[in-house]
């Protein structure tokens, strides 16, 4: 029963993304965007653990990653842990382009949700803050 509405959440923000990511129309890949947000949200990683929660392989990753310190969107800082090792952290010019395509997507989709009332506003917000207390209570777990 609660299960078929956290799959409803799953379908409908992935689709959410993905429509207002089409017309928006920009070319960046989504597994940038994908890995900017997950060092945002989670700090800064190894290659291995970041693709790991990115889902990708590691050489997949590196690649990625190549791409991402070319564009200055990430920068690589020393493992405080191990010397020998670099941790991977969003740049702050990867934190703005991340912030603005953020609001590109949701000035976007403005248009679809703009009828609204003020009930349903509130009831997507309290959804949005359920599931960011949620969230930020169990990514320790899911990552250990």
């Amino acid at each position: 029963m609660h299960t078929d509405t956290l799959e409803s959440l799953l379908v409908s923000t992935h689709r959410l993304t993905r429509i207002a990511a089409q017309v928006v129309g920009n070319t960046t890949p989504s597994a940038i965007w994908r890995t900017l947000s997950i060092l945002e949200s989670d700090g800064p990683m190894r290659i291995g653990e970041l693709a790991t929660a990115s889902r990708v392989t590691q050489p997949g990753m590196t690649r990625l990653l190549a791409t991402m310190v070319e564009e200055e969107l990430v920068t690589r800082i020393a493992d405080r842990d191990d010397s020998r090792a670099w941790l991977i952290v969003v740049s702050k010019k990867g934190a703005k382009a991340l912030a603005e395509w953020r609001a590109k997507l949701a000035e976007t989709l403005e248009p679809w949700f703009g009828e609204l009332s003020d009930a349903d506003w509130k009831a997507l917000s309290t959804a949005a803050a359920i599931l960011e207390s949620r969230l930020g209570q169990n990514a320790a777990a899911v990552a250990s």
